[in-house]
């Protein structure tokens, strides 16, 4: 049986191989309707591209580096998909690394895999700036859900969003509020609590911390007993899941959501959603996330210089949200 290659294809097209190869290593050159032919009889006639041998032409892998910090959390995996679907409209492949919440490991993790791979997409880094851009020196890449100067970013400001959630609480009647603040040098941790305190201090109302907590279910939990004696009727959690956590913390002391405590989370992952009563929390773009990120990555491959962007998130008022008990 003859083997098919890009020429034997590019003579029953009637196209030049190289139209061939472009179709499978750079698609945005090739008119969509010869794409889509060219496709179409790789189909046909079984050849799948060689992506070793691609890579030795192009200088390219074909393969993006993604790190996501913690990928138990449900915020990350509708980012990885995301990322993942719009990487294979681009004909790549996605390299997942879970650092674990570790800045050594995510370092060191990075610094392994940026020889394999054509970018790096860089989600929540746990990384101090200055040694990021050291290990991002000299490959295209982005960074998600954290703002660093010199290196294109995605991110999404929940500022607004939050200050309408605080405004909801406190025209309900509540009083005194409590704000459990999420990892301690985490960028999005610092822009929330920030936006938090920001409105506090214009309305002259009532804020009390407790936190820095790790984005987690336990540790969520492990805080009710503080909330409960800080006397905040109102409290807004770093994340979906630290609600969850605090949720039940709760439950565990006998109080009831809302009827003794109003919560709001942040991200509005699926988890929000299930859960019973709904979660009142503050909806983050993620799949918008994940594919401006890749629009971003590979601009920065063809040699451009994009500018960063800024996503919006909104407020979605659910059944964790009432008026304080009289």
């Amino acid at each position: 049986m003859k083997r098919v290659t890009i020429y034997s294809i590019a003579r029953e097209l009637g196209i030049s191989a190289s139209t061939v190869s472009r179709a499978f290593s750079r698609p945005e050159l090739v008119k969509a309707s010869v794409r889509e032919e060219v496709l179409a009889k790789a189909q046909e006639v079984g050849y799948v591209p060689n992506r070793a041998a691609r890579g030795l032409a192009t200088g390219r892998t074909g393969f993006y580096g993604l790190t996501v910090p913690d990928i138990t959390n449900p915020f990350f995996p509708p980012l990885v998909r995301a990322v993942q679907h719009a990487a294979a409209d681009h004909d790549a492949e996605v390299v997942l690394i879970d650092s674990e919440r570790s800045a050594t490991a995510e370092e060191d993790l990075v610094s392994r895999i940026r020889p394999q791979v054509d970018g790096l997409i860089i989600a929540s880094p746990r990384l101090p700036t200055t040694r990021l851009r050291s290990i991002l020196s000299g490959v295209p890449s982005v960074v998600v859900n954290r703002s660093v100067r010199g290196v294109p970013s995605v991110v999404c400001d929940n500022t607004l969003a939050l200050q309408e959630a605080a405004d909801h609480l406190s025209d309900l009647g509540h009083e005194r509020l409590a704000l459990v603040r999420g990892p301690g040098g985490s960028w999005a941790a610092d822009r929330r609590a920030e936006a938090v305190r920001n409105w506090a201090q214009q309305e002259g109302f009532d804020l009390v911390e407790v936190g820095p907590l790790e984005a987690q279910f336990r540790d969520g939990r492990a805080a009710a007993a503080d909330l409960i004696a800080s006397g905040a009727t109102a409290i807004i959690a770093f994340d979906d899941l630290m609600a969850a956590g605090i949720i039940a913390g709760l439950n565990d002391a006998g109080e009831r959501v809302p009827q003794d405590r109003s919560i709001v989370g942040c991200d509005d992952v699926l988890l929000a959603q299930t859960m019973t009563p709904a979660l009142t929390t503050v909806t983050a773009p993620m799949v918008d996330l994940g594919t401006q990120a890749v629009a971003l990555l590979n601009r920065i491959i063809a040699g451009e210089r994009p500018r960063s962007i800024t996503l919006t998130g909104e407020l979605q008022r659910r059944g964790t949200v009432a008026a304080p008990p009289a």
